[in-house]
């Protein structure tokens, strides 16, 4: 236990079964469904790191790959794979399967960027992440590129479309 602001943990796990009020016209659950499931993770993902109250900056390359069913066991794996000075790059995975089998298959995956915030809605200095397996070093240097293409994309809106 730690009773500094030292993290604890990069990584997030929510597991459960999808619901038939998780699902769409088409008998699937739902898109938006997975994508509320990512924010929650990776919420709880950025809080954990930070200690602070958190809020979502960016999705970027959300992959629907392959649909999930009613019954199925869903695993959302959020992980720190990269940090600013109050920013939290999250790296998720979606995966579904039957809970008798207990295999599973990636369904989605993304990166999600939260920022912490103080008590009166500032951005707040986060603690660094050091990624130190050859998994995460790539990742990493996929998030920074990720978060550059983002900058470039507001960049782009502003000047050439005006867009602020």
């Amino acid at each position: 236990m730690t009773t500094d602001n030292t993290p604890t943990s990069n990584t997030v796990e929510f597991r459960f079964l999808a619901e038939p009020t998780d699902v769409n016209f088409g008998g699937k659950v739902h898109g938006g469904m997975v994508m509320k499931w990512i924010d929650q993770a990776s919420y709880a993902c950025a809080a954990q790191w930070s200690k602070h109250y958190c809020v979502t900056v960016s999705a970027n390359a959300i992959r629907f790959i392959r649909p999930i069913l009613v019954g199925q066991l869903i695993s959302i794996e959020a992980r720190i794979v990269h940090t600013g000075k109050s920013s939290m790059h999250i790296y998720v995975v979606v995966r579904a399967g039957d809970p008798k089998t207990g295999k599973q298959a990636v369904t989605n995956r993304c990166f999600i960027t939260f920022m912490a915030v103080d008590d009166t809605g500032y951005p707040t200095p986060v603690p660094a992440y050091t990624a130190i397996s050859d998994e995460d070093k790539q990742l990493e240097k996929v998030a920074i590129q990720a978060k550059d293409f983002a900058k470039k994309l507001d960049n782009d809106f502003e000047e050439k479309l005006g867009w602020k």
